[in-house]
């Protein structure tokens, strides 16, 4: 029994990976107080993500204790170097990134960092973007031939992004981001999101983890850490599914959405399309793109079919 006991709890190491229960990684909360009430959660939470506090207790808790020891860490080595250079004082913004598939819940987890992270007294500025601000309009799409690979690598603006991102490293006083309608499906033409010096910026997105083509740099190039929220493709395929369902008898219903179309469809119309949408453009990029990424992570969470999260990976190499 004791043995037993022991196994259920211990560490294990695996190709340059801690990986740890989720018995065992939510005893390293320690005194991580939870500063999230329960109607917080519901506004962070994304559509049909059924977490709860428990989860936010048991995962994101040592999750963001980690960070703001790695954050910490991160301050001190840049104080060294700016007192080196003769900067003394010299602000480096810490630069986190998360990355994972459509609809496996990476949304949630970003807005749920940024929230917690915000409420540490170390790093109150807390920033987030996502990497749809940087796909290319649905015009420049069309012209490339490539609207149907709309997620894909190519259909992203990969140096504004990579400017961007070097640009709030640097310390720059404000940065500009465009902004993405999910209701339009598109970029807002002329609308801009600023990024003003932050402690900590949150970077969600497919392919942030994507390396760079040679001799160029790559977006994670400037993460101080990074996360890959994982599932397997048959529970994401589900989840995909069942949100496109609640987005079709609510967000699609909208006059001004591109999907207003999708609303008209009867349920197993709408079930067939989802599904075509999926197989073909959603799991392709993920098994292609997406996933192959994973092991470029800091840390990956691995979720269960009913979304918790029930083991952790984390980089110790």
């Amino acid at each position: 029994m004791i043995e037993r006991t022991r196994d259920r709890y211990a560490a294990k190491v695996n190709n340059g990976y801690v990986e740890l229960s989720r018995e065992r990684w939510s005893e390293l909360r320690k005194n991580t107080p939870l500063t999230l009430t329960a109607d917080e959660l519901e506004e962070l939470r994304g559509v049909d993500d059924p977490i709860d506090l428990t989860e936010v207790t048991d995962i994101y808790l040592p999750l963001t204790r980690l960070l703001n020891l790695h954050f910490t860490g991160s301050k001190q080595r840049s104080s060294v170097l700016s007192a080196f250079l003769g900067h003394p004082g010299e602000r480096v913004p810490y630069i986190l990134g998360i990355a994972g598939s459509v609809a496996v819940g990476k949304s949630t987890t970003a807005r749920l960092l940024h929230t917690l992270l915000a409420r540490w007294p170390e790093h109150p500025h807390v920033e987030l973007i996502t990497t749809d601000s940087f796909l290319y309009p649905n015009a420049v799409l069309e012209a490339k031939g490539i609207m149907h690979r709309k997620g894909f690598p190519e259909s992203y603006d990969r140096r504004a992004l990579v400017r961007f991102v070097a640009e709030v490293k640097a310390g720059t006083p404000e940065a500009y981001a465009p902004v993405y309608s999910h209701l339009e499906y598109d970029i807002v033409p002329g609308a801009t999101q600023a990024v003003k010096n932050p402690d900590i910026l949150i970077i969600e997105g497919l392919n942030v983890l994507q390396p760079a083509p040679p001799t160029s740099l790559a977006v994670n190039d400037y993460f101080d850490f990074s996360i890959y929220v994982d599932a397997k493709v048959e529970d994401i395929r589900t989840w995909y599914v069942d949100r496109f369902h609640k987005l079709r008898r609510t967000a699609f219903e909208d006059p001004k959405s591109y999907f207003r179309h999708i609303a008209e469809l009867s349920y197993d119309e709408a079930t067939a399309f989802a599904v075509n949408v999926w197989r073909d453009i959603n799991e392709r990029n993920l098994i292609e793109n997406i996933a192959p990424t994973r092991g470029r992570a800091d840390l990956v969470l691995q979720k269960d079919a009913d979304h918790s999260v029930r083991r952790v990976r984390l980089r110790r190499t």
